[in-house]
């Protein structure tokens, strides 16, 4: 495979003080301001929010199969590790730098704080792109990026997990690499790998299903009724197709998926199951005979009860807040609305249930596989399934209480709850030396 690209290196900045504001990490910033009014005397911890607690870059050199040496670079940053090991992602995309894995690794802190799950926030990612490699140089990648970043991995240390362009069989070749390396058999190092290496059942449709449950509660809060809820869908992978799944079962029409390759409309509703075949086939939603083609920018005039964001950060802009025309927005992916949309939503009546707990369904079961394999005694599905709506929904009733109590967004009531649990932790702990 000649002529891959190994990217211009973009900048590697880690100054916390000024970040363009519609980054990643400078939208992670703004939301955690709105939140320090509420810390009290915690707040004087709150520099430990705004820096990751640890950055390792790492230079990744794979050889392949055509015999050629090419370079990529890796990250896995814990942003916090005071109520727990580091828990969060991997993720392959050519998109990635070292900003947006410090963002995602602290909505992870949030995220599992605002669950109340006993994990600091970590995150990783190459900066590559996957479907240019043949699967044996992805083995290659993967193992050679696990040996890089062992040195701060572990049961009991950082745990990640499958993210954006990973999944079951990448997380199987770094629990390998990893347990190779310390000479024994380690499977709590990753969670999200096949069930046949200690990977929990209920994983691979967690995420979706943690959206289809807090939407569901969300639309009963609001008093929209499920049966022929439209909504209108960015993201038609794992998370993406079976949220649509769940709330098609509901009586819900999903009316307009958009994906990498296209979008697709239509007003009766799309046949999800007729989609996720056509999608696994061409790999994208684009030419799918069961509705009407739907160009970019036009997906976000979709008239629909909810909107469903579940592909990548930054896609509710200002001027997208300003044209779409839901009651509700659930964040099914991380970070997909910068902070000035957030405050035309909110002036515009839309209700944005954050990714913090919207999506929050994959690292719930994750802390059960983590849990399983420790005690090498497993659940079965619908234990899973039945444990998870219980955290999730119990977790959402929390937030939602604070939000109202303070009269303030859902967003910023997840970061009161999950901060003040981070901060509190961190308060106790005290510092060493």
């Amino acid at each position: 495979m000649t002529g891959i690209q190994q990217g211009s290196t973009p900048s590697t900045n880690l100054s916390y003080v000024s970040p363009a504001p519609d980054s990643p990490w400078g939208t992670y910033l703004a939301q955690l301001d709105r939140v320090l009014p509420y810390m009290g005397d915690l707040a004087r911890w709150s520099g430990t929010l705004s820096r990751p607690k640890r950055v390792l870059i790492v230079d990744v050199p794979v050889q392949l199969d055509n015999g050629e040496i090419v370079h990529f670079e890796g990250y896995r940053v814990q942003h916090s590790l005071s109520r727990g090991p580091g828990k969060g992602g991997i993720r392959y995309h050519p998109a990635v730098t070292l900003e947006e894995v410090m963002a995602l690794s602290a909505w992870m802190t949030v995220k599992n704080a605002a669950v109340n799950l006993p994990f600091g926030g970590a995150k990783g990612g190459i900066r590559l792109d996957p479907r240019r490699l043949s699967a044996k140089e992805l083995e290659r990648v993967t193992r050679r990026y696990t040996s890089e970043i062992g040195l701060i991995i572990g049961p009991q240390r950082d745990i990640p997990a499958p993210d954006v362009n990973t999944n079951a069989q990448v997380m199987a070749w770094m629990m390998d690499t990893y347990s190779v390396n310390v000479g024994a058999t380690t499977t709590g190092v990753v969670t999200g790998k096949p069930v046949s290496l200690g990977g929990s059942l209920g994983r691979v449709k967690a995420t979706g299903r943690g959206v289809y449950v807090t939407g569901r509660e969300a639309m009963r809060r609001l008093k929209i009724p499920t049966e022929g809820a439209r909504i209108a869908l960015q993201g038609f992978g794992n998370v993406g197709a079976n949220a649509a799944e769940l709330f098609a079962r509901e009586g819900c029409k999903i009316v307009a998926v958009q994906d990498h390759g296209g979008g697709v409309y239509n007003a009766q509703g799309l046949d999800v199951r007729a989609l996720t075949e056509h999608v696994a086939a061409h790999g994208t939603v684009a030419g799918f005979s069961g509705g009407e083609r739907l160009e970019s920018e036009e997906f976000w005039d979709v008239e629909a009860e909810v909107l469903i964001p579940a592909a990548l950060e930054g896609q509710i802009t200002e001027a997208r807040a300003r044209r779409l025309r839901a009651r509700l927005v659930l964040e099914a992916a991380n970070g997909p609305t910068v902070p000035a949309a957030d405050d035309i939503l909110a002036a515009r009546g839309v209700t944005v249930l954050p990714d913090v707990i919207c999506n929050a369904g994959g690292v719930i079961v994750s802390y059960f596989e983590w849990v399983q394999d420790f005690s090498s005694f497993f659940w079965s599905e619908s234990e899973i399934n039945m444990r998870l709506d219980q955290i999730i929904t119990g977790a959402l009733k929390h937030i939602w209480a604070t939000a109202e109590r303070h009269a303030i967004s859902l967003r910023t009531g997840a970061f009161v709850v999950a901060c003040t649990r981070v901060l509190e932790a961190r308060n106790e702990r005290g510092l060493y030396p």
